[in-house]
């Protein structure tokens, strides 16, 4: 018996369709795993609010998991009927608390922040949710970049200055790929340590060397790495 054009059609238009998630679900080359300074990230002309939870530890906190493609692009909200789902990852949210604050104002609990993360990049990541937040945790375990630079001497200090080089060897040495250092500017317009990027393979299984580094965030050769300790208690730095 034959089959319809009519159905055919509509197989041929499913097949098509299923292609198209399969290669959404996984469309890009690797992903950035970003750490931010909150001492860089607070002493900007724009300042910052701790969160709810309190002043966060002098040690560098993740920013997001970021998929990438190698000519520079990236994918972003994937999916623009998924929510955050405090549920799916509630036995994550102490830890999450510690090593991936928010710092804009104002205070917050965090959760606006992880469910920017989630959908702008998480969605695009072929992981759900619990994977994808896990996953970032596990990788700022295994980079422990402030460990890294006191092993290398380099340590939070007011009026000191590192280059950029000594700052990359220290993590690579400690990671075993190059990373790239992006720089913003303090109240003074002192250039300092802002952000480290790793580069992480597509399945989200290991550190890779950087198929491409960012653009923008420029530092000079010698820059600051202010401490974030401080008697200060008031919820906004």
């Amino acid at each position: 018996m034959m089959k319809s054009p009519k159905s055919f059609l509509i197989k041929i238009i499913v097949v098509q369709c299923l292609l198209v998630l399969c290669v959404a679900a996984q469309d890009f080359d690797f992903f950035y795993f970003v750490q931010q300074w909150p001492a860089s990230y607070c002493d900007t002309r724009r300042s910052c609010c701790y969160p709810t939870t309190g002043k966060p530890d002098e040690d560098f906190s993740i920013h997001g998991l970021w998929p990438n493609y190698e000519n520079g692009k990236w994918p972003q909200n994937c999916d623009k009927e998924s929510s955050l789902d405090e549920s799916e990852f509630s036995d994550l949210i102490s830890t999450m608390e510690k090593n991936w604050p928010s710092l804009a104002c104002p205070s917050s609990d965090g959760l606006k922040f992880w469910s920017h993360e989630w959908l702008k990049h998480g969605t695009c990541s072929a992981l759900n949710q619990h994977a994808y937040f896990q996953t970032a945790l596990d990788f700022k375990t295994k980079s422990n970049l402030l460990q890294n630079l006191n092993n290398a001497g380099i340590k939070p200090r007011n009026g000191e200055h590192y280059s950029v080089e000594s700052i990359k060897n220290a993590i690579e040495e400690g990671v075993g790929h190059t990373p790239f250092i992006e720089c913003n500017v303090d109240s003074q317009g002192n250039h300092q340590l802002y952000q480290v990027y790793l580069c992480v393979d597509s399945s989200a299984a290991k550190f890779i060397d950087c198929p491409i580094f960012p653009h923008g965030g420029k530092c000079g050769s010698k820059i600051e790495f202010p401490p974030f300790s401080s008697n200060d208690d008031h919820a906004e730095f």
